[in-house]
């Protein structure tokens, strides 16, 4: 089911104009392009580069034995096309082939795209990922501006991945694609020994996205040790399918919360790996999962848009918190509610004392734009054009 979705994906992802330009990336260096597996990398780089570009697709088994056989070989496959780029696709697959790139890149100028699904196995085999000699860059799943007539709830269940987005049957999708998941990129890679062990620790970290990581207390629920839960957890981020929102320390007048948060790369895996189905406007499960929907947006927006701005959250030890900060310009706090008033800015006035940031928003389904106390009310929607219009941070 999850291969004929996926073949499905290709079709649809013509329906997505992507924020990312691969052609303007290799027009300056080489890049890695990382993103988890359907998020669509390989539709991007049909629809997105020019014909003068030679793909080299690790998939293929025949050229993925040939090269493991012989990496020296990759010039030869290269070399006849004269092609102004080379991408390989899922470069993961053949992590040996990167001393090659990068002999080629230093002594024949051939600029490279290298797309995988996984960092785990390439840093395990080059620790510097061609050391410097490559920019990384990241394909998310989609996001509001590039979905037409873009649905909310649909999305807040369903996640962004393009070929679950418009399908018929999403949540059978995610199902599909979380064992996908533990069976291809965690058993296979042999990224552990204990396949159903892991596998209740995912549950446990899906139930508890977008928290604050308890260590001890998620260890005691999947009934493995805390070490054990700090491994995982690199592997999550490592494989793509999530990653840390490290807090900001620098607050001067109330001492900071020094833990991570954890957040899932997609809101439709994370209710499949945690049984959820059909969330609900007003329940607990739609607001944890429209800040996670507000988190995937910055941290796309920041990526795409290569800024290099920090994006973190801040809680003190007295429990004052805001959501999301971006570098030292830009707070924000996020409410699920259809009306927000100054009581729901607490954690954003006591942030403001530190006299850091310039901008404070609230992010919620509140349709009334407006301005009190310093404090700027929008709506979602109007929130996300402004983000996707370089309206909320500076870009450097």
């Amino acid at each position: 089911m999850w291969i004929k979705s996926f073949i499905h994906s290709i079709v649809v992802g013509m329906m997505f104009k992507r924020k990312l330009d691969l052609n303007a990336l290799l027009e300056k260096k080489s890049y890695f392009l990382f993103g988890p597996r359907g998020t669509g990398k390989s539709t991007l780089i049909k629809q997105n580069l020019s014909s003068d570009i030679l793909v080299i697709n690790l998939l293929e088994s025949q050229t993925r034995i040939r090269l493991l056989q012989n990496p020296q070989e990759l010039e030869s496959l290269i070399t006849p096309h004269n092609p102004r780029a080379v991408v390989i696709d899922e470069i993961q697959k053949v992590p040996e082939l990167l001393d090659e790139v990068h002999r080629l890149i230093e002594d024949k100028k051939i600029r490279f795209l290298l797309t995988g699904s996984s960092a785990r196995k390439l840093k395990r085999t080059s620790s510097n990922l061609l050391g410097g000699r490559a920019r990384i860059a990241n394909l998310f799943p989609l996001t509001y501006s590039e979905i037409p007539q873009f649905d909310l709830t649909r999305y807040l269940n369903s996640g962004g991945l393009p070929f679950i987005y418009s399908s018929e049957e999403p949540y059978e999708d995610l199902i599909a694609y979380v064992d996908a998941y533990l069976n291809e990129e965690i058993e296979q890679e042999a990224q552990v020994r204990n396949l159903g062990k892991f596998a209740r620790f995912l549950k446990c970290a899906a139930l508890s996205n977008a928290e604050q990581i308890n260590y001890a207390n998620i260890a005691s629920d999947a009934m493995v040790s805390e070490s054990t839960v700090r491994n995982h957890y690199l592997i999550l981020k490592d494989t793509l399918i999530g990653d840390l929102l490290e807090p900001w320390k620098e607050s001067k007048k109330r001492k900071a919360i020094q833990t991570p948060k954890f957040y899932f790369f997609d809101t439709g895996v994370t209710h499949a790996i945690a049984g959820k189905k059909n969330i609900q406007p007003h329940s607990s499960d739609y607001g944890h999962a429209f800040e996670s929907f507000i988190y995937m947006e910055l941290r796309a927006a920041l990526s795409y848009q290569r800024t290099h701005i920090p994006l973190n959250y801040w809680r003190s030890v007295n429990q004052q918190e805001v959501d999301f900060v971006i570098g030292e310009s830009t707070a924000i706090e996020v409410k699920a509610k259809v009306r927000v008033t100054l009581r729901d800015t607490v954690g954003l006035q006591a942030l403001r004392e530190e006299k850091v940031f310039k901008k404070f928003y609230v992010v919620s389904l509140d349709p009334q734009t407006r301005e009190e106390d310093g404090i700027v009310f929008l709506h979602w929607k109007k929130f996300l054009e402004q983000l996707w219009s370089e309206e909320i941070y500076p870009i450097p």
